[in-house]
């Protein structure tokens, strides 16, 4: 849906501001800490200079709710400092000296932040779930980021360098995602302590004192970080701590070489498995047990060689390219999904890609002589519209293609048009789209271009773009051309001028909740206009709702079921559901796919989809509690800690063996959608969080 509510846009500007002006361009205030206490949401966007209590900061700066503070991400906030300190008195660590507090959606992006006090931090987040986006965090007293309490935040292309104690350090129950960051000549480059659980993947630790250090009962993920040159070594495991270092399902991908004493050790009180790790066995301390990946499931192609894709958001997307000999990969057998792509490869895929009249003039480009190997597809390219030069008669093959620069040229490539400018309002970021390309991106929004990873609200217009993110952009364009079928993906940007309608829905309890998932594109109405909410829904409907609505990462093999045909007009979306853990079929090797869902089904299947997990046992008392089987009773806690159960009309009845309906299906996977960030929480007397006794 597109949001038509106005997002101010504030300007501070430290040299030529006064905060007694309105806060425009032309107006700016002098300090953050006056846009701060100015309207929310809002976007802030700071002008180049220092922030400090000498121009008159007052630290710690908290970020409201919904704020954005911008500078300038295409530089790492080269130029822009925020350096200062105050106490902020955290709740699970008592008082401690910060720069700057984010609360919650929240965004930092283009920003350098220094806490030039011992045992000074950079960003505190407590229990919030912020976006902290191409910054450069220095010299700070102690460490440039640190997460407490239930903290998820998503910290990406991040630098972290010479900051006195760590680069980011993780604890309590902190999750969220730390991706694609540079940390460099810090003590510690990443620490994770306590019950902390993040995604820690694609990040370049070079020339720390240890890489990455673990304690406590810590449960990180690791996967693809380049792990190098680290003067003691590159990851210590100590205490309770256990890194999922890769199983035979998916291997890990990390790469260790050239640290000092160890690449792991493993000081920890039991064994780890590590599967597809490069590293030399003989800077391996303690016990850590190497076994061969066997991956055999329907989600990985049997016929790639590209040994970096296991697991990968694009997976999908890249062999189906390659599958066609549009795009390959490298002579080592990687596929390097994360690595940029200069405008000659793009140019390659492109003209191997597309066969389009060639109707523009011929280019001559002087820096591309005729024996250079991309010369004759970027001329095929130049012609069919997609790529051009610049002014001064270059094209500049070896300089790496932004994402904004890859979008524009498909939608120019294949002519495409339309676009409305009011689609843009579902990027946080879309400050930072170039004027020359607000309507090829609004229109290649609209069209279903658009696909970003991880959160889809985030364009990060001006970086360079990706293997997998090209692959995916011109997968995409096929699909839009009507020459590939679509693959489903929570990350392609949907949105809908036209929002879709149901005859049946009218003053429905459940008809924000469906509406909601319709906006998104994950579930569909009949042909006579109903939705038909009260109907039940079957096992096969249920597991093509949850394949499209999360996508997941297969976790294990799925299952042919005896009873479930290649033909099944489901059996794709089974597929993706069963071997991502979200549904299971029956000892007989059955599906039962005619067979409705039960809730009490939809609720066990959503918890252990998600992999979610209690924060504690509690007892809770639904008024037919006796009627929940012993094994499902901790999904029924998690769910309802985690508000993804919805009763209708008896709030306090869960009637786990009634058969869902379409509306409650909706709702409840709706809800697990907002558990896990993807979906804006709606207002329902249904949603279930608490219940007395």
């Amino acid at each position: 849906m597109v949001n038509t509510n106005p997002i101010a846009t504030l300007y501070v500007n430290p040299v030529t501001g006064n905060d007694a002006n309105s806060g425009s361009r032309t107006s700016p205030f002098k300090t953050l800490t006056r846009a701060l206490k100015a309207t929310s949401p809002a976007i802030i966007q700071l002008a180049a200079g220092t922030y400090s209590t000498v121009n008159k900061e007052v630290f710690p700066l908290v970020i409201p709710e919904k704020v954005t503070v911008l500078g300038n991400e295409a530089n790492k906030g080269a130029g822009i400092l925020i350096s200062g300190s105050g106490e902020y008195q955290s709740p699970s660590f008592g008082v401690q000296n910060v720069t700057l507090v984010l609360l919650n959606k929240t965004s930092l992006r283009g920003v350098t932040v220094t806490n030039p006090v011992a045992k000074g931090t950079g960003v505190w987040l407590e229990s919030t779930a912020p976006h902290i986006v191409n910054n450069t965090f220095t010299n700070c007293g102690r460490e440039g980021v640190f997460t407490s309490g239930t903290a998820k935040p998503y910290i990406l292309d991040n630098v972290f360098v010479q900051n006195a104690a760590s680069g980011v350090f993780m604890a309590r129950n902190s999750k969220g995602e730390v991706l694609r960051n540079v940390l460099q000549k810090n003590p510690l480059g990443i620490v994770i302590s306590d019950f902390a659980a993040p995604l820690i993947a694609n990040n370049k630790l070079s020339d720390n004192r240890t890489a990455i250090a673990l304690s406590r009962n810590a449960r990180p993920v690791l996967r693809d970080n380049l792990i190098i040159k680290n003067t003691q070594g590159g990851l210590l495991v100590n205490e309770n701590a256990v890194p999922d270092l890769g199983n035979t399902q998916d291997v890990a991908g990390n790469i260790f070489s050239d640290n000092g004493g160890f690449d792991i050790q493993n000081s920890s009180v039991q064994p780890l498995i590590s599967v597809g790790n490069k590293l030399n066995p003989t800077q391996v301390k303690g016990q850590v047990n190497f076994l061969a990946a066997t991956i055999d499931n329907p989600m990985q192609s049997a016929n790639t060689s590209l040994i970096d894709l296991a697991g990968h958001w694009a997976t999908a997307f890249v062999e189906a390219l390659v599958g066609k000999g549009f795009i390959s990969g490298f002579p080592d057998g990687t596929f390097a999904p994360n690595a940029p792509i200069t405008r000659a490869q793009y140019a390659a895929v492109i003209a191997k890609t597309f066969n389009l009249p060639t109707n523009n003039p011929q280019s001559q480009f002087k820096d591309v002589k005729s024996d250079f190997w991309a010369a004759s597809a970027i001329t095929k390219a130049a012609q069919m519209g997609f790529i051009s030069g610049f002014p001064d008669g270059t094209f500049r093959p070896g300089q790496n293609l932004t994402k904004v620069q890859a979008i524009v040229s498909v939608v120019n490539g294949l002519k495409l048009s339309g676009g409305s400018p009011n689609v843009l309002s579902v990027y946080g970021d879309r400050a930072q789209i170039p004027s020359y390309a607000t309507n090829p991106i609004a229109t290649a929004t609209e069209k279903q271009l658009v696909v970003n990873y991880p959160q889809t609200d985030q364009l990060e217009p001006l970086r360079d773009i990706t293997r997998a993110e090209v692959a995916t952009l011109i997968y995409q364009a096929l699909v839009t051309n009507g020459q590939e079928q679509a693959i489903a993906s929570p990350y392609i940007v949907r949105v809908d001028v036209a929002l879709p309608t149901f005859t049946d829905l009218g003053g429905h309890w459940a008809e924000a909740f469906i509406r909601g998932l319709a906006d998104m594109g994950i579930t569909h109405g009949f042909a006579d206009g109903s939705y038909q909410p009260n109907k039940p829904m079957t096992r096969a409907q249920y597991a093509a709702l949850v394949a499209g609505a999360f996508n997941p990462t297969p976790r294990r093999p799925a299952t042919d079921f005896i009873d479930v045909p290649k033909d099944f007009w489901a059996y794709q979306a089974l597929q993706i559901a069963a071997s991502g853990g979200f549904v299971s079929g029956f000892s007989d090797r059955t599906f039962r796919p005619d067979q409705n869902v039960q809730r009490l089904q939809v609720i066990v299947s959503l918890v252990n989809g998600l992999a979610l997990s209690t924060t504690n046992n509690n007892s809770f008392t639904y008024t037919d509690s006796n009627t929940i089987p012993e094994y499902a009773r901790k999904a029924v806690i998690t769910a309802t800690q985690e508000r993804i159960i919805v009763n209708h009309p008896d709030p306090k009845l869960l009637a786990p063996t009634r058969e869902a309906t379409r509306a409650e299906v909706a709702a409840m996977v709706y809800q697990a959608l907002v558990a896990i960030q993807r979906a804006p929480s709606v207002n329902s007397a249904y949603i279930i969080s608490t219940v007395d006794n």
